[in-house]
């Protein structure tokens, strides 16, 4: 999308976060506030900043949108919590949504011209700010052709993800798809359904173009 006036360059918004937010090092709480920023900066997830006077142990630089405030770089100390629940990688983003909509979308993926897919009972995730991608349950996969690889990554809005590897004949591809077996609450209809790598493999989904709103300058 756009805006209809040009941002400014460097334009960084700031809003309060009511929320405890607590930072433990060796279980200790070495930052402790309810009295926390989230400072949104272009092209990077939010971050947090406090009154100085709520940071005791951490290292810490001025936050220089928010006098008086600062911030603890993310590894700087070993669990980060929001209320009593542990938050991973950076603090999530309260505009970024999860829409997960039953669709007849069709599916196709292929692995060395064999189909693991084709299917039109599937499942459109519009996440902010990414492509939209089809899921797609186990009961219309040829799990027979897919085995549990030991890699992970993780979401901050959809959980911890599991990766499978594509075995067809003598032709192997790590990595071809992912699940989410335990998502979080926002993406609770992801739960043991598949995404697939468009790298890894042909992946043929019907979903729509891209596009962009029209810009009024543009009108003769």
């Amino acid at each position: 999308g756009r805006f209809s006036v040009a941002v400014p360059p460097g334009t960084v918004y700031v809003e309060p976060f009511r929320r405890r937010v607590r930072g433990l090092i060796r279980g200790r709480a070495a930052v402790d506030s309810e009295r926390a920023l989230l400072v949104h900066r272009p092209g990077a997830p939010p971050g947090y900043a406090f009154p100085a006077a709520d940071v005791h142990g951490a290292a810490v630089e001025p936050e220089p949108e928010a006098p008086g405030y600062v911030r603890v770089p993310w590894d700087a100390v070993e669990a980060w919590y929001e209320e009593d629940e542990q938050v991973f990688l950076h603090p999530r983003n309260p505009y970024h949504r999860v829409d997960c909509v039953r669709t007849r979308r069709r599916l196709r993926v292929e692995v060395a011209g064999t189909a693991l897919v084709d299917t039109d009972d599937t499942l459109g995730v519009y996440e902010t700010a990414l492509e939209p991608r089809l899921y797609v349950g186990r009961e219309h996969l040829r799990m027979d052709l897919l085995v549990p690889s030991p890699t992970t990554s993780y979401c901050p809005y959809k959980g911890t993800a599991s990766y499978w590897t594509a075995v067809v004949g003598d032709v192997t591809v790590a990595d071809v798809a992912w699940s989410y077996d335990d998502p979080l609450p926002e993406s609770l209809p992801l739960g043991t359904m598949l995404g697939f790598d468009e790298a890894r493999a042909t992946v043929s989904a019907d979903l729509p173009p891209a596009a962009s709103p029209p810009d009024p300058a543009a009108r003769p």
